[in-house]
C-alpha cells in the first residue's frame, strides 16, 4: 500500500464519507430524492457524503481548490492543487439498490493528476494511486489485463443522460465494438470503470459527456497500473476532453481506431 501523508489524507476522508453512504444504502426506501435533469437523480445522501469529504480535506489541505459535482467550484489560495471530487458516482444504481457504486477523490497538481482514491463501500474495496508509487487495490499491486486479441476483450462503455451527448453515436460505436470483442459491459459508474480496467477485471473502457470528478481518479489508476489513458477519440488529455478510453496499448489503440472508423 501507499502510507505517503497525502494517501493518508485522502483514504480517511473517503471513509468517513464511506459511513453514511453505508447507511442510507440500507435504508434505500427512505431516502429523500429530488430531481437534478432528466435521467439524474440527486440523494441526500449524495449531498451528506460531498459534505462530510469536503470538510475532511479542506481542514487537511486548507488551500486547495475544489471542484465538486454538487456544490461547484471552491477556489484555493493554492492555485497549484485542486481536488476533484464525487461524493456517488454510480446515483441511479444507488437509488435502486444495485451494489454498484463509489466515492472518487482525485488531486490534480498544476495540471496533472497526481493521486486518487476510488472506494466502492458495497463491497469494501478501496482502489488507491498515487504518481510514480503504483496503483492498489486494498492491499494487492494493480496491473492492466495483459490481453492482446480483441475477440477475448471485456470491454465497459458509459451511455450519456437523456438530453446530454449523443446516443446516436454511441450505438453506432456499441455496435463496432460488440461485433469484434468478447463482450460488452454497461455497469453505470465511471469511477470504478475506470478502476476495473486498473485492476484487469475488463480490459478496455469507454465513455463521453463526462465531467472532471467522474474521472480524474480513474485516470490516474490506470496509469499508475501500467495502462493507457486517453480522451474517447484518441487525445492525450481527458479531462479536458470530458470523455476517456483506456486499456493496455495494444488494445486501446485498437479501440480507438474502432471509435473513429464508427464515428466517420
Amino acid at each position: 500500500m501507499i502510507n505517503s501523508p497525502l494517501m493518508t489524507v485522502m483514504v480517511d476522508a473517503v471513509r468517513k464519507a464511506a459511513r453514511g453512504l453505508k447507511r442510507d444504502f440500507g435504508e434505500i426506501e427512505n431516502l429523500q430524492v429530488s430531481r437534478k435533469g432528466p435521467g439524474n437523480f440527486v440523494s441526500a445522501a449524495d449531498r451528506k457524503a460531498e459534505e462530510v469529504l469536503r470538510d475532511a480535506l479542506m481542514k487537511a489541505r486548507p488551500g486547495y481548490g475544489l471542484i465538486m459535482e454538487e456544490s461547484g467550484n471552491i477556489e484555493g489560495t493554492d492555485r497549484s492543487h485542486t481536488w476533484h471530487v464525487d461524493p456517488l458516482d454510480g446515483t441511479t444504481n444507488f437509488l435502486h439498490g444495485i451494489p454498484h457504486f463509489a466515492i472518487s477523490v482525485g488531486l490534480e497538481r498544476d495540471g496533472q493528476i497526481v493521486a486518487g482514491v476510488i472506494y466502492d463501500p458495497a463491497k469494501d474495496e478501496l482502489f488507491i494511486a498515487e504518481r510514480g508509487k503504483g496503483a492498489f487495490l486494498n492491499n494487492r499491486r494493480l496491473r492492466v489485463s495483459g490481453r492482446q486479441d480483441f475477440a477475448d476483450a471485456l470491454v465497459a462503455y458509459g451511455t450519456p443522460y437523456l438530453g446530454r451527448g449523443s446516443h446516436g453515436r454511441l450505438l453506432k460505436e456499441v455496435a463496432a465494438v460488440m461485433a469484434v470483442s468478447g463482450g460488452t459491459r454497461r455497469l453505470g459508474s465511471a469511477a470504478l470503470d475506470l478502476a476495473y480496467v486498473a485492476c484487469g477485471r475488463t480490459d478496455l473502457y469507454w465513455e463521453r459527456d463526462l465531467q472532471t470528478w467522474d474521472i480524474a481518479a480513474g485516470i490516474i489508476l490506470v496509469r499508475e497500473a501500467g495502462g493507457f489513458v486517453t480522451s474517447a477519440d484518441g487525445g492525450a488529455e481527458p479531462l479536458a476532453a470530458r470523455s476517456v478510453a483506456c486499456g493496455n496499448e495494444v488494445l486501446h489503440r485498437e479501440l480507438i481506431g474502432l471509435l473513429r472508423k464508427a464515428a466517420a
